[in-house]
């Protein structure tokens, strides 16, 4: 890996640490040094992968997947910092991808769900098992209760 993304990937995970320990939002003064910081790291990545000019022919020239980081990163710096910021918004998005993916995966190995009936019926299914998983329940004693008659009910908060 290059020294510019071991730097971010540190930077990000000393901020994450500072951010657990606050508790809180940083200060604006901490906000302004880390983000000087973050300048400096993409500014370095970005004279190791320069944007491809031109070729002439027609649509954008085609960048490395480096370069095209780079350019995610500087235009969404505002979400990618957002964790700094908000006390809502997570350091990482796992479980948002979690939630994705065992629908993907059952698509690859199946080949695709039969019917969209049956795709409709696993992502409720899924979504409300995730839900009462995030609340702390326990998913055998819901099973049981929702095939007995009497399933439990996510708290909407």
């Amino acid at each position: 890996m290059s020294t510019a993304g071991s730097r971010l990937i540190d930077l990000l995970l000393e901020v994450c640490h500072e951010v657990n320990i606050a508790g809180a939002p940083l200060q604006p003064e901490r906000i302004t040094q880390i983000l000087l910081r973050y300048e400096e790291i993409l500014v370095e990545g970005e004279s190791g992968n320069p944007l491809v000019s031109a070729t002439g022919r027609r649509g954008r020239a085609k960048q490395s997947k480096a370069t095209n980081l780079l350019l995610r990163l500087r235009l969404y710096a505002d979400d990618v910092w957002r964790f700094m910021t908000d006390q809502d918004v997570p350091f990482t998005n796992n479980i948002a991808e979690q939630a994705v993916r065992m629908p993907k995966v059952k698509q690859k190995i199946s080949g695709g769900f039969r019917t969209q009936n049956g795709a409709e019926a696993f992502c409720v299914i899924r979504s409300y098992l995730a839900s009462l998983h995030k609340q702390g329940e326990s998913l055998f004693h819901a099973l049981t209760k929702t095939f007995q008659g009497n399933p439990p009910q996510p708290r909407f908060s």
